[in-house]
């Protein structure tokens, strides 16, 4: 962005919720004037290093170079980019590289799960795929597909907005606040639940889980073992980076690699880790009950 935009978007954010424009979404093409959901309007992160400019002094900020200063999505909509997702599980998962999509199709019957927080996300299937290729006298052949941004925590933003805001910042200023996406609570805390939840039945209807995530978030998780051929496979790990345009501003989505495994070692990526030895474990509850003077 020019610093007139930027200027522009600050100033709107600092508004009053209800009092600012509603700002275009450009990831969501099977929406007519869809518009951005998300508060402030990040839907992507990158790691930034510190850079003073060598002839004002101003606190600077560039990009870290290599896959630490990737860009992470912490809002699913960029996955919808050109529909590219839905045409690459189609093809792989279905042998149809242009199915039909339905939305947010309703998974668990009322009663099926308590009142906790985050239960409309197991509620749901995120989209299903259903082929265009139909068999006569066969089943509807169709597969479910669940995308996984990441969550992010940190320093309020509000502060960088009003920076960005005065009319004397004509640069980008490097981040006063500290942020960070959290890998912990977006992978075994809130999406490893909906998979033990919607897979097993899946599995049972002999039907497939695709899951979109982007580099970043995958090589975030455990080591998954894969298996060679889908038919063995309970979910596909469906693997995309963003990759920046020569010659522009904008980066676009690309597709990286697919993953063939099961539900149990997904789960065994997600959980992110081994235990530790027994011996090892003991050892560290007395280091906390005599610690060194």
């Amino acid at each position: 962005m020019d610093t007139a935009e930027r200027r522009y978007y600050a100033a709107e954010v600092l508004k009053e919720k209800k009092l600012r424009e509603k700002q275009p979404c450009p990831f969501q093409p099977r929406k007519r004037d869809a518009k951005c959901t998300k508060d402030g309007g990040v839907c992507s992160i990158r790691l930034y290093s510190y850079k003073a400019d060598a002839k004002t002094g101003r606190a600077m900020g560039e990009p870290v170079p290599g896959p630490q200063g990737e860009l992470r999505a912490t809002c699913p909509y960029p996955f919808h980019e050109a529909l590219d997702i839905f045409h690459w599980v189609g093809e792989t998962i279905l042998g149809d590289d242009n199915p039909r999509l339905v939305g947010e199709v309703g998974f668990l019957e009322a009663g099926a799960t308590t009142d906790t927080e985050g239960g409309d996300d197991v509620g749901r299937i995120d989209m299903v795929l259903v082929s265009n290729k139909p068999v006569e006298g066969a089943p509807m052949e169709w597969c479910a597909v669940e995308i996984q941004a990441v969550y992010f925590s940190g320093d309020a933003m509000r502060g960088e907005f009003k920076s960005f805001a005065d009319e004397t910042v004509n640069w980008v200023i490097f981040p006063a606040g500290r942020r960070r996406p959290d890998y912990r609570s977006s992978a075994p805390k809130r999406f490893m639940p909906q998979l033990q939840i919607k897979v097993p039945t899946l599995r049972r209807w002999g039907k497939k889980m695709a899951v979109v995530v982007d580099r970043a978030f995958f090589d975030s998780v455990g080591e998954m073992d894969r298996v060679s051929d889908i038919s063995n496979a309970d979910i596909a790990w469906f693997v995309v980076r963003f990759e920046e345009v020569p010659g522009s501003q904008y980066s676009r989505m690309v597709r990286d690699e697919v993953r063939f495994t099961t539900l149990e070692r997904s789960v065994d990526g997600l959980t992110g880790g081994r235990p530790v030895p027994k011996s090892v474990f003991e050892e560290r509850i007395s280091g906390k009950m005599n610690p060194a003077s």
